[in-house]
């Protein structure tokens, strides 16, 4: 944690935000309203949760946060598939959003590993 100074800095912070605004973009003429906001809202709970945990400056409240932001990208996956199956959103727009959620979930699971290993050392 202590090479980035704020949580803009994080790659993770800045990944999280470009898929968010790609859903916000993907859903911006869908008329299912209520799947409309859950999934920007997952979306949106993603960068918003990697931010608050970074701020937080605990290890036990950061990786708290960073799990919640990873259970994010689990439930914005699931509205994806959904919104795919009921033919809401673009296929091939929809999987390459998974593909980054689950990337994306991999990098936040590694940085909380990181985290874990920074404390284990001192």
């Amino acid at each position: 944690m202590g090479k980035y100074l704020h949580f803009e800095d994080l790659e993770i912070w800045k990944e999280a935000m470009r898929i968010c605004k790609e859903v916000y973009f993907l859903f911006k003429e869908c008329r299912d309203y209520g799947l409309k906001d859950q999934i920007q809202r997952s979306a949106v709970s993603i960068p918003s949760n990697i931010a608050e945990g970074y701020e937080r400056k605990t290890i036990k409240d950061t990786t708290h946060f960073l799990y919640i932001a990873k259970g994010s990208c689990g439930e914005m996956r699931t509205q994806l598939y959904l919104s795919i199956a009921l033919e809401l959103i673009d296929k091939k727009k929809g999987l390459e959003l998974i593909e980054q959620s689950k990337s994306l979930s991999v990098k936040i699971y590694n940085f909380i590993q990181s985290i874990n290993k920074d404390v284990d050392k001192n």
